[in-house]
């Protein structure tokens, strides 16, 4: 018997869906199911009743399911004093929009995690880290930024942005025949104006000015149907419901990508704190950043070597700046 099973275990036994169990544990369903079966056949009893549909624990699994829980809680309490983490202050984490579903359990074992209720924008969210306020945070940033705050960074997540159309066409739209609005709001969106602003000089997409807020949210969805062009997705409105009358559509030649990453201060010595970051970064592939097909910022600090996805655009009409005010 393994500790790994019985976490395993109580995590079936929670979901009663073994699927939805893999996906949470980040392995694959056979590995689990096969896993369960061994743990199963150590403790020579049954523990879930299983069929096609329905996944139940058995009295036996039922009866277990306490001393499994205490097990992996003593064994995470030890840990944390192995670290020297017991009577560590918890680390101070915060986020924008977008953050791990299962933050909370991936840092159960290596440190206690306190997720602040402030959601700010990225840049605000980096500063904050630089003063201290936070030991880490997710969010949008450049190397100008990391360079400016003294700030490391790794790669957490990675959206794909979309544009959204009045209208029933969903086809793919090419980059250069989107509108990206930003707002005069400086304070608010400082770091989607960088990227809007640089993806239409990269593209030839066209910049528009609002200062109603309406870069997200049900403003943003009055300007898309006023304007009758596909508009560049805000992140922050990446998987919200849509009203009647809007499409998503992809965005090509290139693919916007928005990175999320996870800052921490450099020189940073809480093992606490980096024990987070390598939990929570462990095991994270490239997200599509080596596509020829997507686009980064030229200082997005996951932007692999040359990237090729974007092209320039030299002509005057594509440096005829920002278009006025979208009232």
């Amino acid at each position: 018997m393994e500790l790994r099973q019985l976490r395993y275990f109580v995590t079936v036994a929670e979901e009663l869906n073994f699927g939805r169990a893999a996906e949470r544990l980040r392995i694959a369903g056979p590995s689990l199911s096969q896993q369960i079966k061994a743990l199963e056949r150590d403790l020579k009893v049954t523990l879930f009743d299983r069929d096609r549909r329905s996944v139940a624990l058995t009295s036996a699994g039922a009866a277990l399911l306490p001393d499994a829980r205490a097990l992996i809680a003593q064994a995470d309490e030890l840990r944390r004093r192995a670290k020297g983490m017991a009577v560590s202050d918890p680390v101070r984490i915060g986020c924008v929009n977008w953050c791990p579903t299962d933050w909370a359990e991936r840092a159960a074992g290596v440190a206690e995690l306190r997720v602040d209720t402030w959601v700010m924008p990225s840049h605000t969210q980096a500063a904050r880290v630089a003063d201290g306020s936070l030991d880490l945070a997710i969010c949008w940033v450049q190397n100008a930024d990391l360079d400016a705050l003294s700030l490391d960074a790794r790669l957490l997540g990675v959206d794909r942005l979309y544009a959204l159309d009045a209208g029933t066409d969903e086809a793919p739209v090419e980059a250069a025949d989107t509108v990206v609005l930003v707002d005069a709001d400086g304070a608010s969106w400082s770091s989607w104006n960088r990227y809007g602003e640089q993806f239409a000089a990269a593209t030839g997409a066209r910049v528009m000015r609002t200062d109603d807020g309406g870069v997200t949210g049900p403003t943003f969805f009055e300007h898309v149907r006023r304007l009758r062009r596909p508009v560049l997705n805000n992140p922050k409105g990446q998987d919200v419901s849509l009203p009647r009358g809007l499409v998503r559509r992809p965005v090509i030649h290139p693919s916007p990508l928005w990175t999320w990453s996870l800052v921490w201060r450099r020189g940073e010595d809480n093992p606490a704190v980096h024990a987070v970051i390598d939990e929570f970064t462990g095991g994270t592939n490239d997200f599509g950043l080596t596509d020829p097909t997507v686009w980064l910022p030229a200082d997005d600090p996951h932007k692999p070597g040359d990237q090729s996805g974007g092209q320039h655009h030299d002509s005057a009409e594509d440096q005829r700046g920002p278009e006025p005010v979208v009232q």
